[in-house]
Order: structure tokens, then sequence, then C-alpha cells
């Protein structure tokens, strides 16, 4: 059987790219292409007219796939129920004919790792691994379960999804929560209890009297990470590895053993994260060390809040320095304010870092059923 058998239509994209606008359809590139899930932050937009012209081999709707053929090729992502998206470059819609297969079912499948496997090896390209629309459509399957079968398979595999996407709304709740305080509080200085508080001239504007503007490097120790080379990576070890502000890996050793706020210095300029406690950080980014504890928070949400594009270099490839970085200087408020920031917004990072550890756990039980349940290694008993 093969997975022309099972689908009503696959269908190549357009190969050009899509003039975009800030608001209108979605248009969905290959980064926008997660493991069963689309990645609906930062999507391109495409007016209507764009859409009625992207979208004339066929109009994805709800329960289609929609698959990456390069970078990260072989990634399938299903299209969610009220989502009007077109197809970007470099990707394939896949319609699952529901009278065969049930759509969700065969969403989980290609990401499997016997589906894996038999895209990956499929691919070819000297510089980017690139897959071919004949090998889509050819890929042999094996014979599939029953459709109540495959539908309660789904919902088992889809119920972690949905406890994942709960927990990820809700960490994007506490996250607006924290800057929505830290804007209320340290930009538009509006501080209960200091109304009147006047306000004087500064080199980066009127600020509140008592605040100063002070250099990042009287606030904090800046650092490179450590060099480690991608080859040393271990799969399954147990410390994170942090590249560019952004897990790459994992080692057997760690350089960092409390959370600690890091930049991306190359790669993803200017990103900032929190890391996990105990992981190894790269020279690929910068690690801040506050000069007093109850910077922490605040620093973060500042360095979050003012941004670094203003002192990036580098002509060949992005880049921020030691160098560069030792201009920036900051508006800072008096250390009890901080403090008082500080116990504020801690309960809020505290609970998004215990609902981002369950997520990694309920993400490694669906990972460790996903190929016992497609496989029938565990039995699903199912009724028509």
């Amino acid at each position: 059987m093969e997975l022309n058998d099972l689908c009503e239509l696959i269908v190549d994209c357009e190969h050009k790219t899509a003039p975009t606008q800030t608001t209108g359809y979605p248009s969905i590139r290959t980064p926008n292409i997660g493991r069963g899930r689309l990645i609906l932050d930062g999507v391109n937009r495409v007016s209507e007219e764009t859409y009625q012209l992207w979208t004339r081999r066929a109009v994805p709707r709800s329960g289609d796939l929609i698959m990456a053929r390069e970078a990260p090729v072989g990634n399938v992502a299903i299209i969610p129920a009220g989502l009007n998206p077109c197809l970007g470059q470099r990707t394939l819609l896949i319609r699952p004919d529901r009278s065969k297969v049930e759509p969700s079912y065969l969403n989980y499948f290609l990401n499997g790792p016997q589906a894996q496997a038999l895209i990956h090896g499929k691919t070819n390209g000297a510089t980017v691994a690139h897959l071919n629309m004949k090998d889509v459509r050819t890929m042999v399957l094996p014979d599939f379960p029953s459709l109540p079968t495959q539908r309660r398979i789904a919902g088992i595999l889809s119920a972690y999804d949905e406890l994942i996407d709960n927990s990820q709304r809700r960490i994007k709740i506490l996250e607006t929560m924290a800057r929505s305080l830290y804007r209320e509080w340290f930009v538009h200085f509006r501080i209960p209890g200091s109304e009147q508080n006047p306000r004087v001239e500064s080199a980066l504007g009127q600020i509140p009297q008592g605040w100063e503007v002070m250099n990042l490097f009287d606030l904090a120790k800046v650092n490179y990470g450590k060099n480690l080379s991608t080859k040393k990576l271990v799969d399954h070890a147990l410390y994170p590895v942090y590249g560019a502000a952004k897990i790459i890996g994992r080692y057997t050793e760690y350089t960092r053993n409390e959370r600690t706020i890091i930049c991306g210095c190359r790669g993803s300029v200017g990103e900032m994260q929190i890391t996990e406690p105990q992981c190894y950080v790269t020279n690929n980014s910068f690690t801040f060390d506050p000069n007093h504890p109850d910077n922490f928070f605040w620093l973060f949400q500042t360095l979050k809040e003012r941004g670094l594009r203003d002192v990036v270099g580098g002509s060949a490839q992005p880049q921020i320095t030691l160098d560069g970085i030792s201009s920036v200087e900051l508006v800072t408020p008096p250390l009890p304010l901080r403090s008082l920031f500080q116990n504020a917004v801690r309960p809020l990072f505290e609970e998004s870092w215990l609902l981002n550890d369950q997520i990694q756990n309920l993400r490694r039980t669906r990972d460790l059923l996903l190929p016992r349940l497609l496989s029938g290694q565990i039995n699903v008993d199912a009724t028509p």
C-alpha cells in the first residue's frame, strides 16, 4: 500500500515566495511545521488575493496534513479546525481519504520512527536534504488497523498533545503577566505609592527621581559560554546544552549549576533565555551573573524589553561581542524596587518552569507510547 492509495490528493506548493503583510491568511513555511502541530508564532501572513492564487491547486482545510520537503525535511503537522492557511515554499499538502484512514492517526504515523526512517531514506540533495513529490506519493506503508482502532490510538496520543498545548498556553499567560507588570513599573513608571515622584532628565530621557542610568557591566558579570563541538553532544545525556540561547543537545558535564540568564551572541543573536539548572552554555551565548541576587528577574526583563539590535555587528554573520555589549546602558531603579519586583514575579517564573517540566515529561511519555501503539505492541481495544 502506498501513501497515495490512502489520500484524496497530495499536491505541491507554489515554487515562489508569497508576498507577505502584517495581517491576513497564515502562510505555512517549513519552520512553521512542527512534529504533529503547526507553529504559528511569527507566521507570515498573506492577502486575500495572494491566498486565492496560492490555493489554486487545493484549498487546505481542517484535517489536511502539511509536510516539509526541506529543513526540517519530513516534519508533518495537521491543520486544526478554524485555520485557513496556504502553503509556503518547500511544503506539500496531504488530504487523507477519511474512508480509509483517520487523519490524526496518519499524522502520528508519519511523524513516527518507522515513517521518518522511510522519509529520510528517500531524501536527496548535496547541501540541503530534499524530498521529491514522487517519493512521497509512492511511500510504501504497512497495513493499518481498522478505523475504530486508528481513532482510539489517535485519541490516546492526542490527549497528551492537548495537555502539552494547555500547559504552553498557561506559560504564555504567565510570561505576559510578568512582562505587563515590568512595563507598568519600569517603562510607564506607574508604581503604586510613587505617583507624585518627580521626573528628572538623564542620558536616556526622563526617569523618576532617585533612579539612575547604569552600565550593564556594573550590574552583572557578562562572559561567553564555553566552547563545545557539536560532535561531542551525547544523545540522552543528563545535562542540556545551550547554543545560541536554545537547547541544541545534551552532554555528560555542565558548566552552570544554577539557572542562568543567557543571550545568543551568534546565530539567534540577541535572543534572551533563562536556562534550566545544571546545564552547559556554549560560546554562542553570553552568560549574565547579576551582582545582586535581586537583580535577576529585573535584569532579564530589562534586556528582553530593551533588545540588543543596536549592538549587533559582523559582516558575514551577525554577532554581538563583549566589546559591543559593553556600551549598553540601562535605566536602573533603586535596589528595593528591584527586590519588590523579584518577589512579585518569582512565583510566575517558578510556575512556568514547573509547567515546562511537565511538558517535557508528557512529551517523553507520548514519544515512548507512539511507536508501541502504532506497531500494535500495546493492545488497543476498539469497537466500531
